[in-house]
């Protein structure tokens, strides 16, 4: 059964017991780190375009280098976050994630400084365009390392014991402060790009990302120290075994030892758990939110939204860069507006069914999208489809929201981590995918071949969620309630006077 904790409808924000500046310094902590990942986000689509012109080649390779390293390594970074101490995660991913985006920005940087470089020197112009790519991918690696301490493991312990409803406040100030992010970090970069230059935007990244690491690891080392129970966490973690070892030590005795047989299938089976991260899909797939998950992660498989493809296909229809960056703002808007209406809906209609509700009403809005395909003005067809995108904002990230927290209720606390990087792996084999199609179909001209692919990736999605609901709640929609309430609006004005 699907555990459901409601919010107190009457009371207003949840105060913890922990002092409340240490909240603070999280989400301080959290903005900065998301601030630079999201300036690279938006902004390597228009390096990848403008280094080679007319074609979404290089942007697409680079998401496939990207996503591909998550997908392949997801797991076990979920497994590397489960071993280590806090404090060695978070020097580990702060220093890893910052100093490989300064190599991005410089090599990025060395490229647009040299435009001739692809004629005059090709093979020069190949290490810096895969320098570009293992560093990129390296800075997505350790925020996915980061993104799992913080979202799935210290959130979650922050909020136990604490009053009703504070897992769902922190989540949507979680989310929230990565949509500011993504609303400012863009229209800067898009003003400075637009105005300044592609290389002082790529210089820009390198130097921030320098300065602010160290200010990062002030504020989450004083959370950590401040907090006991986090403290104590840490030190009942690096003591027991990870879920994949317990996974590995039940396949050993699940099997008699005294047969040949056995002893064969018990070799087999500890050389198939060793296998890197094939334990820990197994655990994933075990999990009563499994499908959940999936419906999630097929969003994924998408060029519906403000990434490098979609922002390169804008730029080359001629959407001035401050324009693409002011409309993601906009996305990003609504979706802040998603995590304002989230815990209202979740409070009253429970976390499933708002997933429900969500997921749908992004199906909904993407139709705008998918009916900008035939319209001539390549103008407007631009506008059309960047509304339809920022409006779907708000069911995205509401149910990205939802699907969060059924993993944090349901997901037993030794498997949290692992689950957590199984999750993002799945999200990136399905964005992988997304790129992997923009290479095949890399001419600008054939975008709209690959909205129709993201709008039955995200049908799909809310088919697969509706089915789940259906599955723990045995129904869909309270037709006893709508039935008196067509009866209420069919009836007549003379019968209300009669009465």
């Amino acid at each position: 059964m699907v555990r459901e904790p409601l919010l107190d409808r009457e009371s207003g924000p949840q105060q913890p017991s922990f002092p409340s500046f240490l909240a603070k310094y999280l989400y301080s902590g959290h903005f900065l780190a998301r601030w630079g990942a999201r300036m690279w986000e938006f902004s390597v689509g228009l390096y990848m375009i403008s280094i080679w012109p007319d074609s979404l080649l290089l942007a697409a390779v680079y998401g496939v280098v990207e996503s591909g390293s998550i997908a392949l390594l997801g797991p076990t970074i979920g497994e590397w976050v489960d071993k280590l101490s806090y404090v060695k995660v978070l020097q580990l991913w702060l220093m890893t994630q910052n100093f490989s985006f300064v190599v991005a920005g410089a090599t990025v940087f060395g490229m647009l400084a040299y435009p001739d470089l692809k004629s005059t020197n090709s093979g020069l112009f190949i290490v810096l365009v895969i320098m570009t790519n293992v560093s990129g991918a390296m800075g997505m690696l350790s925020t996915l390392a980061g993104t799992i301490l913080i979202e799935r493991e210290w959130v979650v312990v922050m909020s136990e014991g604490q009053p009703l409803g504070l897992l769902t406040q922190m989540n949507s100030v979680i989310r929230r402060i990565d949509l500011i992010c993504k609303l400012f970090a863009p229209v800067v970069s898009g003003f400075i790009i637009s105005f300044v230059s592609l290389r002082v935007s790529a210089m820009t990244l390198a130097v921030l990302n320098t300065t602010c690491v160290w200010l990062e690891y002030w504020f989450f080392m004083s959370v950590y120290s401040g907090i006991p129970a986090l403290v104590e966490r840490n030190l009942r973690r690096t003591s027991r075994p990870s879920p994949v070892d317990l996974l590995e030590r039940s396949l050993i005795q699940n099997d008699d030892p005294g047969s040949a047989e056995s002893s064969q299938k018990q070799n087999f089976r500890e050389k198939i758990s060793k296998i890197p991260f094939v334990g820990a899909w197994k655990v994933y797939l075990e999990q009563e939110v499994v499908l959940p998950g999936v419906s999630l992660a097929l969003l994924y498989f998408t060029v519906l939204s403000f990434g490098s493809l979609m922002t390169a296909t804008l730029e080359w229809e001629g959407i001035p860069a401050f324009v693409i960056g002011i409309a993601r703002g906009i996305s990003a808007t609504i979706g802040i507006a998603a995590t304002v209406v989230y815990p209202f809906l979740q409070s009253r209609i429970s976390t499933l069914r708002t997933g429900l509700w969500s997921v749908w009403s992004q199906w909904i809005f993407l139709l705008l999208c998918v009916g900008s395909i035939w319209i001539q003005n390549g103008l407007v067809a631009a506008y059309m489809l960047m509304a339809g995108v920022a409006t779907s904002r708000l069911g995205l990230w509401m149910f990205d929201l939802a699907v969060i927290q059924q993993m944090q209720d349901e997901v037993p606390e030794s498997d949290r981590c692992v689950i957590g990087g199984v999750q993002n792996s799945l999200q990136s084999i399905l964005d992988m995918m997304a790129y992997v199609m923009g290479i095949f179909i890399s001419n600008p001209q054939d975008f709209w071949k690959l909205m129709l692919l993201s709008f039955l990736a995200v049908t799909m999605s809310a088919i697969l969620y509706t089915s789940h609901v259906y599955r723990v709640r045995k129904h869909l929609i309270h037709f006893e309630k709508i039935i008196p309430l067509g009866r209420w609006l069919m009836r007549r004005p003379s019968d209300d006077c009669r009465s």
